[in-house]
């Protein structure tokens, strides 16, 4: 048997197993964009003053208001409107929150369940007159958090190292 011979024997093995480590890291790059993604947003809020306003171009208060009757809940619109600047400002917090337990793979589902939730209040509020639907991002970013919320982060995340030592435990 020549080396020719012996790679192609073991060709199939090899795509089986890059298949195999795809597979299992398939989630790996949603992961990391939406936790990216989250983080920055959080922060660009957090850094913005105009934005950290309750009036004014820019501020939270002003987009609040200039959604109010178009969103399909007017009811969440009008608790913001509250305390615009606390709203904005949890709202930042949150997902700076989410999105490093999303990059640490931290109580992953918990996280993406809070980002699938922000995306939904945004949606429901800053979003919903977008047209056609499919345009507003808000929507696309509820359904992107909701294979996190069902598989979690098994590999590469700090959820797996803490099950593997829990595991290591009980045995």
């Amino acid at each position: 048997m020549n080396r020719t011979d012996v790679l192609e024997a073991d060709a199939p093995r090899d795509v089986a197993g890059l298949r195999e480590l795809a597979s299992r890291h398939a989630l790996l790059p949603l992961r990391i964009f939406l936790g990216v993604t989250f983080v920055y947003a959080g922060l660009d809020k957090l850094t913005d003053p105009a934005f950290l306003s309750a009036s004014g171009d820019g501020s939270i208060g002003d987009l609040m208001r200039g959604v109010r009757d178009t969103s399909a809940s007017s009811a969440l619109v009008d608790l913001a409107l509250n305390s615009p600047v606390g709203f904005a400002v949890a709202l930042a917090i949150g997902e700076i929150l989410v999105g490093l337990g999303t990059l640490a793979g931290l109580l992953t589902r918990i996280a993406a369940f809070g980002g699938a939730l922000i995306a939904l209040s945004l949606w429901l509020t800053v979003s919903w007159a977008v047209t056609p639907y499919y345009y507003g991002n808000d929507l696309i970013y509820m359904m992107a958090w909701t294979p996190l919320i069902l598989a979690g982060a098994p590999y590469l995340s700090l959820d797996s190292v803490i099950r593997s030592r829990r595991s290591r435990r009980t045995a």
